[in-house]
């Protein structure tokens, strides 16, 4: 969480919404993690985070792609973005075999990419 926040900070956004499993949304992790550097967290509503969760559970991790949920997800991060958000936090390995910044209302932090790239360039120093 931490990576994400702090690209979340350099790229000047200051609301942000969180996707992911049930358990990542409902844990404090990335609410505290951005609140420690001044920025907030949106999470989906119950319904929206069970047909989240739904989606990456039944459909994302056995390799099923549907265009209806990609328009699930272009809706909620919709209902974000005016909310308020400025980007949204793919807080799952999964959601980017779906969303990007190609197709999202708002841009997106790949939690996944950003470990990645964090980690390669602190095994290179």
């Amino acid at each position: 969480a931490e990576v994400v926040a702090d690209e979340a900070a350099q790229r000047g956004f200051r609301q942000l919404g969180l996707v992911g499993t049930r358990w990542l949304v409902d844990s404090s992790v990335y609410p505290d993690t951005l609140a420690a550097r001044g920025l907030s967290c949106v999470r989906p509503d119950a319904a929206q985070r069970d047909a989240i969760d739904r989606i990456i559970m039944d459909e994302l991790v056995a390799g099923v792609l549907r265009a209806q949920s990609v328009e699930r997800f272009q809706q909620v991060f919709a209902r974000m973005k005016a909310a308020g958000c400025d980007a949204v936090i793919l807080g799952c390995t999964e959601i980017p075999l779906l969303m990007n910044d190609s197709n999202s209302p708002l841009p997106t932090l790949d939690s996944t990419r950003l470990l990645s790239r964090a980690a390669l360039r602190r095994a290179m120093q």
